[in-house]
């Protein structure tokens, strides 16, 4: 079993997150620890919030005061409502959090099942309960947790994937192509995207774009990839590698099928308005870009926009690490295209939108497919006071990137790499 440990600033963006998992189905709420009880058992996010109040009124100096936990089983354990209720409580005690107000949601959106804790980790005279060693306590805990209930030791899991990689490349260093490829094998196998637009999103957070490249062979019309390295700023540094170079998976051709899968796949799925109800409560409860990045990015989705040499946005996507899923704003909803951004950030236009708590009786889906030609390399994403943060990218996001499954501790590298790219960044200042 893997633990992951978050902490954001943001108590009520973590519970909405969860919350809205129960909401649509996709959820529920195994087990409360000092938290004020529902005539019906049912809570919304107001009601939880009530339980936490005193203990952020009193808080000191904490400004990283929400804990938000995911403990994740190996998939192929088979693990009961009544086991989880009893690890959470034995780990929120180990650790030292057994006295905190904390609730334990269980996911169920995807293949396996798994929970996720949130709590405060300031007691009830606001006093910051103590960190020290917490990475060696958890793993310590999980190990004594997998005895204990007979589950997959995480440690075997680690052996092996040890062997493979997937990690932000280094245009620098002398084996690019053999990074790309990295990359680029094992994208499609956990993450789920409708055009190429949202691949060059995703993409661009390992330090990479594609192009589509045209042109005619004995007199026929041929279209192909190029893979081009970027620089920490998202420029194009280095050279661009044809998808030849990296097997018959990584041409277009490849990618369309991969393409019309995915939107087979995630057509009417409850996915789609979790993601869209995170993003119109963060445009709702926010002024500008950096506080709106910031906010999805303590409920692990990450924001790519697109912006042309004027400055206009012309493109958002949106990568959703929990349920590995890309969505182009547009596909999301027309009140979340590029326009509706543009017009907020750039011309203070605030956008007049639906409440995100509100139950849509049709789905309606965009058929805009990202215009590539004119598109320049993204920007990766701007992870904030990440440097107060352990953990770097995984405790951005509110220790949610990525789920326990198969090659997470190659992303888990990927986090690492992440944070050693911005010591060296504010060390260049």
């Amino acid at each position: 079993m893997i633990a992951k440990i978050g902490r954001s600033e943001n108590l009520y963006g973590a519970l909405a997150y969860n919350n809205l998992k129960v909401e649509k189905e996709n959820g529920q709420i195994l087990f409360t620890n000092k938290i004020i009880e529902t005539p019906s058992g049912a809570y919304t996010v107001s009601q939880l919030t009530q339980s936490f109040e005193p203990y952020l009124i009193a808080n000191r100096n904490t400004q990283y005061h929400t804990l938000h936990i995911s403990l994740n089983p190996d998939p192929k354990d088979k693990v009961s409502d009544d086991k989880y209720r009893e690890m959470a409580q034995e780990y929120m005690r180990e650790m030292g959090y057994g006295e905190q107000p904390f609730v334990v949601f269980k996911h169920t959106d995807i293949d396996r099942s798994h929970i996720h804790i949130v709590s405060v980790c300031v007691d009830e005279q606001g006093v910051k309960i103590s960190d020290s060693f917490e990475k060696m306590r958890s793993m310590s805990v999980c190990r004594e947790l997998e005895r204990k209930h007979g589950l997959i030791p995480a440690t075997d899991k680690e052996r092996n994937h040890n062997d493979k990689v997937f990690r932000p490349v280094d245009y620098r260093a002398s084996d690019i192509k053999s990074q790309i490829a990295s990359v680029i094998r094992h994208l499609p196998n956990y993450y789920q995207y409708q055009t190429l637009g949202e691949y060059n999103a995703l993409l661009s957070l390992f330090n990479i774009t594609t192009e589509k490249v045209e042109g005619e062979l004995h007199g026929k019309a041929q279209q192909g990839l190029l893979y081009i390295p970027l620089n920490e700023k998202g420029e194009r540094a280095g050279h661009p590698f044809k998808a030849s170079f990296f097997g018959k998976n990584a041409g277009l051709p490849a990618l369309e099928l991969h393409f019309a899968k995915c939107k087979t796949t995630l057509k009417d799925t409850a996915t789609k308005q979790t993601v869209k109800s995170a993003v119109t409560m963060a445009l709702q409860s926010t002024s500008d870009e950096q506080t709106f990045k910031k906010q999805l990015g303590e409920q692990g989705i990450n924001v790519v926009v697109r912006r042309n040499d004027t400055g206009r946005i012309y493109g958002m996507t949106f990568i959703d690490h929990n349920s590995k899923t890309v969505w182009n704003g547009s596909r999301l909803g027309k009140e979340l295209s590029a326009n509706t951004f543009n017009d907020f950030w750039n011309n203070n236009i605030k956008p007049e939108i639906k409440e995100p708590s509100q139950p849509q009786q049709k789905v309606s889906h965009s058929n805009d497919e990202d215009n590539l030609s004119s598109e320049k390399p993204h920007q990766l994403f701007d992870f904030l006071n990440t440097d107060k943060h352990e953990d770097g990218l995984i405790e951005a996001l509110g220790g949610l990137l990525p789920e326990a499954q198969g090659e997470d501790y190659e992303e888990l590298d990927f986090a690492n790499r992440m944070k050693k790219k911005r010591k060296y960044k504010r060390g260049q200042k």
